[in-house]
């Protein structure tokens, strides 16, 4: 069962969003529009992609 691995980027502006949404943006390692990060699939990460999947493109690899 190997590590699976997603890469996430921000499309939309995390600006006038509410302070959850910007932890959850901040937390996923995401400081600007279009920048992408790689990170492992796990159920926190899963949880903070949900919360902000207008925010946010996954692909996963």
């Amino acid at each position: 069962m190997g590590n699976r691995r997603i890469k996430v980027t921000l499309v939309k502006s995390k600006f006038g969003r509410g302070a959850r949404q910007l932890a959850c943006v901040h937390g996923l390692g995401l400081r600007r529009i279009h920048q992408t990060v790689e990170l492992e699939e796990t159920p926190a990460v899963r949880g903070m992609v949900n919360k902000v999947s207008h925010l946010v493109r996954v692909e996963v690899s």
